[in-house]
Order: C-alpha cells, then sequence, then structure tokens
C-alpha cells in the first residue's frame, strides 16, 4: 500500500503487517512537513480505516527512512508567503486530529531527528519509542526566533507532566536525546539502532492489539484526554509572524 500517484515521487508507504499498520516517511530527505507529504499521510490514514479490520485489533506504527523522522515545517516551501504558512499549518492541524481520532493504538518509532512540527508529529502518537544512538527531539523555535503555536503547546502540555521538562524542552531548546526522553516521560523506551527501535514499537504494538479493545471506543476515550489538544488545533495565531521570518526553519 503506498501513497503514489503516476509522475509523482513517493513520500510514504502503508504496510499492513498481521494486525500492525506500518506507516513510514520514504527516501533519505528530511521529510519536511509541506501539504503535499501531509496530504499523503492523511490519504494513507483515510485508506487505512478503510479497511474492514482497522477498528479491530490493529495498531498503526509510524516510523521513516534516513536520519530524520521529520525536520519540521518547510518553510523553504512556504518562502514566507502567508497563505502557504496557513495550508501547511492547517494541513498539519487536520493531520493531528486524524491520529487523535485514530480508532486503534498508535506508537511512533522515532529512528532519527524529530523538530519543532517533526516532534509534534510524534507526539501526537499515543506511544513513542526512540533511537539512543542517533537523534534528537528538539523544540528549536526559540533558537530561532519564532513563537511557538498555542496548539503545540498544549499539546507538549498533554505529553510532559512536568514544568521543568517542559521549561527544558521549550525555553532552552534542549536537543534531548531518547535516553533524555525516557527521563522526563516524553519517550516510553530507547533502543539501539533503527531496527531495533521499529522491532520494539512492534513488539509494543503486539501488545496493544492483544487487549482487543474496541477501535472506536478507544479512539473516544483518546478525544476525551485530548480534549483540550483538539480545542486548539483548530487554530494556529502565530502564522503571520512566521511569514515575517523569511529563511527561518522550524
Amino acid at each position: 500500500m503506498e501513497d503514489k500517484k503516476h509522475g509523482e515521487e513517493q513520500l510514504c508507504t502503508l504496510e499492513k503487517r498481521g494486525n500492525l499498520f506500518f506507516l513510514t516517511l520514504t527516501g533519505a530527505g528530511e521529510h519536511r512537513l509541506n501539504p503535499n507529504l501531509i496530504s499523503s499521510l492523511r490519504s494513507a490514514l483515510f485508506r487505512l480505516q478503510s479497511d474492514p479490520s482497522a477498528s479491530s485489533s490493529s495498531a498503526l506504527i509510524t516510523t521513516a527512512h534516513g536520519k530524520f523522522f521529520s525536520n519540521g515545517y518547510d518553510l523553504d516551501w512556504a518562502q514566507s508567503s502567508e497563505p502557504r504558512l496557513q495550508l501547511m499549518s492547517s494541513s498539519l492541524r487536520s493531520l493531528v486530529h486524524d491520529l487523535i481520532c485514530l480508532p486503534m493504538p498508535t506508537i511512533a518509532a522515532v529512528t532519527g531527528h524529530a523538530s519543532a512540527a517533526g516532534m509534534m508529529l510524534a507526539l501526537s502518537h499515543d506511544y513513542v519509542v526512540m533511537r539512543r544512538d542517533r537523534g534528537f527531539l528538539y523544540m528549536s523555535e526559540v533558537d530561532i526566533g519564532l513563537v511557538i503555536p498555542n496548539w503545540f503547546m498544549a499539546l507538549m502540555m498533554s505529553k510532559i507532566g512536568d514544568p521543568r521538562a517542559r521549561r527544558e524542552a521549550v525555553m532552552r531548546a534542549a536537543k534531548l536525546t531518547a535516553e533524555d526522553g525516557v527521563r522526563i516521560g516524553v519517550v516510553d523506551s530507547a533502543h539501539d539502532g533503527a531496527e531495533a527501535t521499529v522491532a520494539a514499537a512492534a513488539e509494543l504494538g503486539e501488545a496493544l492489539v492483544a487487549r482487543k479493545w474496541d477501535g472506536h471506543v478507544y479512539a473516544g476515550n483518546r478525544r476525551v484526554v485530548l480534549r483540550e489538544v483538539l480545542e486548539a488545533v483548530g487554530y494556529d495565531e502565530t502564522v503571520t509572524k512566521v511569514a515575517d521570518k523569511a529563511g527561518s526553519k522550524l
């Protein structure tokens, strides 16, 4: 299963292995989050939900090829154009909404760097497992002169309970290793190498599938737990400010 149309570059694949769906950002690039990539990811999730087995005894694992899980928004594509930034932001917020409403457990297998919006993509999953020997979780905004959107903070607050840990991530722009992520509670486990990280995600996925939860009930409970996040993703107040930062990158 893949999101490739005639004449288009393949941006992601969706593969079912037993009870698990693997959504993979393909290629060795930075997996910058522009509308094309986000549309491909949303299309894959739509097709996943069209599978008759998707809401019963299934789990989703999202991972990526190369040294990046995702290096954030594609501001080179946006070229500081406010309409493009609005499209990029609304597209990602829709993807996050899709993940929160997906009728199955979700796991991000972070095998490379996840920066800013890329970190938000990872945190939009129920669980995060991460490669310990390469890659950082990095909220870069204060380093590059940008203010993070309120919805970023709402998502971080739902995932990182300790305000000191949130300060470290946001106000110091700490480059968090997998071990750091485990320490502050944003990463569930750390593993040696990409293969071991994906294998750990699969093991966790199988354990969750074995509980035989009703997927729609599971998603309903997630929506309750993340109610503030769902409310926050409806709006991004920072788009106009970002448009004034020519050449900046999230």
